[in-house]
């Protein structure tokens, strides 16, 4: 897993500052922990009170951290909200990493061995410098481990649209399973329509393709067709992470259908609409349960085991 990790801070003119632990990849690794499942986290902290923050939020929920502190700061997203609620955003982000190679070293030392399955997206993928780094190690593992990929666009850090859209598909090129969000696609394609944009990302080369649309039904693309499957519904406290939970449900699904890791490749690109409808159920499930509580909170595999 490789991914930005950093603090979500709101503050108000009437409330004492909340900080959070956050980052789309910081939440699949936590989700995927959390279902039993072992994780290797590559995100960089600051040795500042942020970062320990972080680290214990990972440490506690049986993550292992790859990279150790440094010296610049822990990254901040700072929520602003009006009298109203709404809220503004601002972002002091630092996503500086170690050379591809010494990453992909890193991560096969302390695996024991070749990775069995990558995990990346959101800014990771696509904010200077690091993103290039990050590429370039997806392009030296792809042929022994398999790949997913979440875009989770920030156009206000990302607000390039040609870039980030060319960036989502060198990134899809290289993967094998690809979530994004009804959102995603519509700012990525906005002239196009959303199934065709999917299609459009399948004929690339994953296995298949998801796209979540909040409240309305998921929709998945593969070799086969078209797979819907309804959400569960769910009284939502808010929607922080059930995303993220989503991915890391529907990664453990596959996982624990011996689908991940090269020598499995065959099989996953070769999954029949009902296999695939069965892990939407599970991902489902997950990102209902989060979506159910408040922050990013996601299932253990007793709660998806109910």
């Amino acid at each position: 897993m490789i991914g930005e990790a950093l603090v979500d801070v709101v503050v108000s003119d009437t409330a004492t500052p909340r900080v959070h632990v956050g980052g789309s990849p910081l939440n699949v690794a936590v989700g995927l922990s959390r279902l039993e499942r072992p994780v290797l986290f590559a995100g960089r902290l600051g040795r500042d009170a942020h970062g320990d923050m972080i680290a214990s939020h990972l440490r506690e929920n049986g993550v292992r951290c790859l990279l150790e502190p440094d010296a610049a700061a822990t990254s901040v997203a700072t929520a602003r909200l009006d009298p109203t609620g709404a809220a503004s955003y601002e972002f002091e982000l630092d996503w500086t990493l170690p050379p591809a190679a010494a990453l992909a070293r890193d991560f096969d030392d302390a695996a024991g061995g070749p990775l069995h399955h990558m995990h990346a997206g959101s800014i990771a993928t696509m904010l200077a410098p690091g993103d290039a780094e990050v590429m370039a190690l997806l392009e030296r593992i792809s042929a022994v481990t398999t790949i997913s990929y979440d875009p989770n666009v920030r156009p206000t850090i990302v607000p390039d649209r040609a870039f980030a859209r060319a960036r989502a598909e060198e990134s899809v090129r290289l993967a094998d399973v690809v979530h994004a969000s009804d959102e995603d696609i519509a700012w990525l394609y906005p002239d196009r329509p959303l199934r065709e944009s999917l299609q459009a990302w399948q004929q690339m080369g994953p296995a298949f393709v998801v796209m979540t649309r909040g409240a309305e039904d998921i929709v998945a693309v593969t070799a086969h067709g078209v797979v819907e499957r309804p959400i569960v519904p769910v009284d939502v406290a808010d929607t922080v992470g059930a995303g993220d939970s989503f991915t890391a449900a529907l990664l453990a699904a596959l996982d624990d259908r011996s689908l991940l890791g090269a020598a499995n490749r065959g099989r996953l690109h070769a999954m029949d609409p009902a296999d695939v409808e069965s892990v939407l159920i599970y991902a489902s499930r997950a990102s209902a349960i989060t979506a159910s509580r408040p922050g990013a909170d996601p299932p253990t595999r007793a709660e998806l085991a109910d």
